[in-house]
């Protein structure tokens, strides 16, 4: 267990979790809730890193609907596992976006978080002073 992760994210003692890669720096949360590891995802104002063309580039949960909604989800009601469907969790952190998740097809979820390693996780586990809480789920058919 990487006492590292869990000073940041301290309720991780307290759930089922593991490390499943290396960190990396080529690519952030966004990216890999979104399946993607080849560049970093952020709604950046300056546009230093990668937000789809035509999205507000604000870190709000409005912004992150909108990526989303674009990408084929639509909101549902809460992380629990749908045969058929994948998941992503947005955070918010006083109102303002930073996280994203990606359920799994075993119903567990995945995080990159930021330039450290990807784990599998519970949603409530990365919830905190670091993340906030999770403020919306959304979902799309896999395929």
């Amino acid at each position: 267990m990487s006492k590292h992760l869990v000073r940041i994210f301290p309720n991780l003692a307290g759930s089922p979790w593991r490390t499943t890669s290396p960190a990396d720096t080529t690519y952030n949360c966004i990216a890999w809730a979104l399946g993607e590891t080849q560049r970093w995802w952020w709604p950046d104002p300056l546009g230093q890193y990668y937000w789809p063309q035509n999205a507000q580039r604000e870190s709000t949960l409005e912004a992150m609907r909108e990526v989303l909604v674009a990408a084929g989800y639509m909101e549902c009601l809460d992380g629990s596992y749908e045969e058929g469907f994948e998941k992503v969790a947005i955070y918010l952190h006083q109102g303002v976006l930073s996280h994203a998740a990606r359920q799994i097809p075993t119903g567990a979820w995945t995080s990159k978080l930021g330039y450290l390693e990807d784990i599998e996780h519970q949603p409530q586990a990365l919830a905190g002073s670091a993340y906030g809480d999770v403020a919306l789920y959304m979902k799309r058919h896999q395929g």
